[in-house]
């Protein structure tokens, strides 16, 4: 049953105020939500990435306005910066199901449905995690959007970084999640347009729901998060 959450909101926060809070308690009856932010310019290394795929040092990191942060999820180097939508989903399995793949999957699937609510086909390309346009052509294949996730005692952490309105020159200071072969694109530069960015929350939202068995409730205080209640929606098969 998670909740969503659009403002500063960071996960030990969401389950430290679930645990503390009686009416949020009541109101959602498992610590689960659903973060969506956009950050300031800054580079996260993976625990299984390379230091090497940052191109930039101190210098020039500090010339473009950027940070630079070793952290414990899965995946190697990316970038995060105003304009690209940041999602958090924090669920514990349990009560969905236990399977991490399936799990990744059914994220990727979010975003895919969303590309294709923009008249944008996108798909996978197998061992390598994300969504990506052109996927079967080796030459223009580009990602869009990057995972990088968590699961400690089947609780997740982290999430996706869906490339919207952002700068990707920040891209060209890092081998971006360690492919070197690989380019990166957003929804402005396919569509040649900016695009609303809380249109594309509502979207993302919607394909989760459809995709996890939950649905939002609103009409809680705007300083917590949004509850929701379980939905019999079915969950698709992992592969």
């Amino acid at each position: 049953m998670p909740g969503i959450y659009k403002k500063k909101f960071w996960p030990k926060q969401c389950v430290r105020k679930w645990r503390t809070d009686p009416c949020l308690k009541t109101a959602i009856s498992i610590p689960a939500f659903l973060l969506f932010c956009e950050h300031p310019h800054v580079y996260t290394l993976g625990k299984s990435g390379a230091e090497a795929h940052l191109l930039a040092d101190e210098r020039l990191l500090k010339s473009i306005g950027a940070t630079y942060y070793k952290i414990n999820r899965g995946g190697d180097i990316t970038y995060h910066g105003p304009g690209q939508l940041v999602g958090y989903p924090i669920f514990d399995l349990d009560h969905f199901f236990n399977d991490i793949h399936k799990y990744l999957r059914l994220l990727e699937e979010a975003i895919i449905l969303t590309c294709a609510d923009y008249g944008i086909k996108s798909g996978r390309i197998p061992g390598l995690t994300g969504v990506w346009l052109d996927e079967d052509d080796p030459i223009k294949a580009r990602k869009i959007c990057a995972f990088g996730v968590r699961c400690s005692r089947w609780v997740t952490m982290h999430g996706f970084a869906f490339n919207i309105n952002n700068d990707l020159s920040y891209f060209n200071k890092i081998v971006p999640c360690g492919i070197p072969d690989k380019g990166v694109t957003s929804l402005q530069k396919e569509l040649n347009r900016e695009v609303n960015m809380e249109e594309v929350k509502a979207k993302v939202l919607l394909h989760m729901q459809s995709l996890f068995p939950f649905s939002v409730r609103s009409g809680m205080n705007e300083e917590l998060p949004i509850a929701s209640t379980p939905s019999s929606a079915k969950i698709p098969s992992s592969g």
